[in-house]
């Protein structure tokens, strides 16, 4: 069995379930998601499995 995750899916979905939890955080989650997003896009995480 072969399982592979990446970092974007994962992200949001931990970003959509706080801001569920606690929509105050609305402009911090969206900040830290689009800067982990960026740093992503630029050193190429994304083609990591695991």
């Amino acid at each position: 069995m072969n399982l592979s995750l990446s970092i974007g899916p994962i992200a949001s979905l931990i970003a959509g379930i706080l801001i569920l939890l606690i929509p105050r955080l609305l402009n911090y989650i969206v900040a830290i998601y689009l800067i982990l997003i960026g740093l992503v896009g630029l050193f190429g995480a994304g083609h990591m499995r695991l």
